[in-house]
């Protein structure tokens, strides 16, 4: 057994070594391509390009609260849309204040649409959004809220399985109907955008935009670097044991529902952060954002890179959506299709994902994939 063990930690320290390999070298070459490549060159990337890496970035990050809970504490939450959508708001709450007098009305206090609305004053949850120390405080703050309140609920009452994916699902639709009233005081269905500037920094500048996009990489790192300690804690492996037989962790007295509440609130705090981290890049945050259909692709991401693996996650994200790029733009009435289609492959033939068959464990281990298993593989959730 001890031989089986090592052998999964080497190949587990083998994949973050990549992973993290592959993000310091996003690090140097991105400002190097963008800053120092001229534009004439077949090598130089574009301000589209910066965008397009950035939000890459930004969905790993979301992929990886995503499998921490799932993959790890066999959570399968489809509201995590709503936690990156919230940090997302409460960045581009900073962010339309920052725009000042510069806005179409010339309001050096109200955002546009509220002057066109004919708001007369600012909302008192608006407050304070002048400061980025405590936009970056809300950020965390308010999805941490709603995922301790919510977790707390519906742990407390053991609801689990399908069952917390349904209300966890519900709870999203219900926020984005919420976003979507004008009377809300979040700019209604066309949501924030046309930024400026960011800390007084022109938003509009291809270095804010790098400075953006390494910032991402480094919390994506961190967020990474976490998870991993987390999950080869002494916790991470109650977690474990609960996503594989939660009613005998409760017969040997752990409190369940407070190692899946800790967890479910860490991951919320990281979509909020990528949320955040996504708005000034992309430049625009609407009510969309928190559609169902956006956490059952996150879902699919992590299925396809790998469950139970993080940067498998974090590699589906980015695969997953570099091939809808490609394909919305030629054939987009297919993509969605497409989309279903590689779910469903990748769960009847490829139940470890890409992470999975790229490593042949179970091919080249043969009779030795049991052992393997209880060893602390990425075994497979009942849900």
């Amino acid at each position: 057994m001890p031989q089986y063990t090592l052998w999964i930690s080497a190949r587990k320290d083998a994949g973050t070594a990549w992973f993290l390999g592959g993000l310091a070298l996003v690090v140097v070459l991105v400002p190097i391509l963008n800053q120092v490549v001229p534009p004439s060159s077949p090598f130089h990337l574009s301000a589209y390009g910066l965008t397009l890496v950035g939000k890459y970035l930004c969905y790993a990050l979301l992929a990886l609260s995503v499998d921490l809970i799932w993959g790890y504490c066999g959570i399968l939450s489809l509201g995590q849309a709503a936690f990156f959508s919230l940090g997302g708001y409460a960045m581009g709450m900073y962010l339309m204040r920052e725009i000042g007098p510069r806005g179409v009305y010339g309001d050096p206090v109200l955002p546009d649409f509220m002057v066109f609305l004919n708001w007369k004053s600012l909302p008192w949850f608006w407050q304070g959004f002048n400061h980025f120390w405590f936009a970056i405080l809300m950020i965390a703050l308010v999805p941490g809220s709603l995922a301790l309140a919510f977790g707390w609920l519906a742990f407390r009452s053991r609801v689990t399985g399908v069952y917390l994916s349904i209300i966890t699902q519900a709870l999203t639709y219900a926020l984005m109907l919420a976003f979507f009233r004008n009377d809300m005081g979040f700019g209604g269905n066309n949501g924030f955008t046309d930024f400026k500037d960011i800390m007084g920094f022109d938003l509009h500048s291809d270095r804010v935009r790098v400075v953006l996009l390494v910032i991402t990489a480094i919390m994506l790192g961190l967020s990474y670097v976490v998870c991993r300690m987390i999950v080869a804690s002494r916790a991470g492996r109650v977690i474990r044991a609960i996503r594989d037989a939660e009613s005998r962790i409760r017969f040997l007295g752990y409190r369940v529902e407070s190692f899946k509440l800790w967890v479910f609130v860490f991951s919320a705090v990281l979509a909020g952060i990528a949320g955040a981290l996504y708005v000034p890049q992309i430049g625009i945050i609407n009510p969309g954002e928190f559609s169902p259909i956006n956490s059952i692709e996150v879902v699919i991401w992590v299925a396809v890179g790998g469950r139970g693996t993080l940067y498998g996650a974090a590699a589906g994200a980015v695969l997953v959506n570099y091939a809808k790029t490609y394909f919305t733009s030629t054939i987009p009435e297919a993509w969605n299709y497409a989309l279903g289609a590689l779910f469903v492959l990748v769960t009847l033939f490829l139940p470890r994902g890409i992470i999975g068959l790229v490593s042949g464990r179970v091919k080249k281990q043969g009779k030795t994939e049991r052992p393997l298993i209880q060893a602390g593989g990425p075994e497979r959730s009942r849900e």
